[in-house]
């Protein structure tokens, strides 16, 4: 497995504090950012790598894994496991020098000055025998950036992820920040271990007209002062198109009318939608004429 330098993908020395690597990835993310580099093809896959360094140097725990044992920092736990074991069963010297170096292998040196037997039984022989230890692959993590229409209809996109296209279908009624996980399509197992798993978190655009909370819809619609005092029809937009609603006299501003049906599809669950509350936000007729308003004199006499 390829070695990835994440402190140089952050742009920091190995010596960074956590400050240090807070303040590189903020800079960075704004950088390359997709919806900021529209023109960029190299955009958003330099944005997942910076994700992914952020991702292990930006956990204290996380990065002292990779610090001393790479890009195969998730199996620490379980060389320390097996070293532990090695050593309750009277193994003798593990060698204080031992660590994964950055071309993605186990040095280190048992009491003798050579390659201890315990590395070679479970990570494979340097000189060509024993039996190498097999390892899941590394799991992926990206971002999927969608309009507000697109992540109300099924579709199918591509996303590259460290250089590789996967072709994947998007349900409708996606949620912004939902994480899905697409089984082994993470990094390559090692030694014909399985593959890693890809989380893809998805980041939906605002819509200027419509506000979404869960899987309903909300939006506002002006409605002139005559069809409120007198009653009439107002025109609303939906998601479908545009539908006209009968408005009853008085109508009050900032009444509210629910439209069944009319909001944002279920997630994995067909021809299931929320609903679309319409508000009405009742228009102050101004620039009014002097008959217009001798009209509103006599109104107001009258009440």
């Amino acid at each position: 497995m390829a070695y990835i330098d994440y402190y140089k993908i952050l742009g920091v020395e190995k010596s960074a504090s956590q400050d240090d690597i807070k303040k590189a990835f903020k800079k960075l993310a704004r950088k390359y950012h997709p919806d900021l580099n529209p023109d960029d093809p190299n955009a958003k896959q330099r944005f997942q790598e910076i994700n992914e360094a952020n991702e292990v140097l930006g956990d204290p725990e996380k990065r002292k894994k990779y610090d001393q044992y790479g890009e195969n920092w998730k199996h620490a736990d379980e060389f320390e496991a097996q070293k532990q074991r090695y050593q309750q069963q009277g193994g003798g010297s593990f060698g204080s020098g031992a660590h994964w170096s950055s071309e993605g292998g186990f040095s280190g040196m048992g009491g003798d000055g050579e390659f201890s037997d315990f590395f070679e039984s479970l990570f494979g022989s340097r000189r060509g025998g024993g039996r190498a230890a097999v390892f899941r692959g590394q799991d992926y993590n990206a971002e999927l950036h969608l309009s507000f229409h697109d992540a109300a209809q099924t579709h199918k996109q591509v996303l590259s992820v460290n250089g590789k296209n996967i072709r994947i279908t998007v349900p409708a009624g996606v949620a912004d920040g939902q994480t899905i996980k697409l089984k082994g399509q993470g990094g390559p197992g090692v030694n014909g271990g399985p593959a890693g798993d890809l989380y893809i978190t998805f980041v939906i655009a605002e819509d200027p007209v419509f506000k979404r909370l869960g899987n309903d819809l909300y939006v506002t619609t002006p409605l002139n002062l005559y069809s409120a005092v007198l009653g009439g029809e107002q025109v609303v937009d939906t998601m479908n198109g545009k539908v006209k609603l009968k408005v009853k006299p008085g109508t009050q501003n900032g009444a509210k009318v629910r439209l069944k049906g009319k909001g944002f599809p279920v997630y994995k669950e067909e021809g299931k939608f929320g609903d679309l509350i319409v508000t009405y936000s009742v228009e102050i007729p101004t620039n009014l004429t002097e008959k217009q308003k001798e009209l509103f004199q006599e109104l107001q006499k009258l009440s």
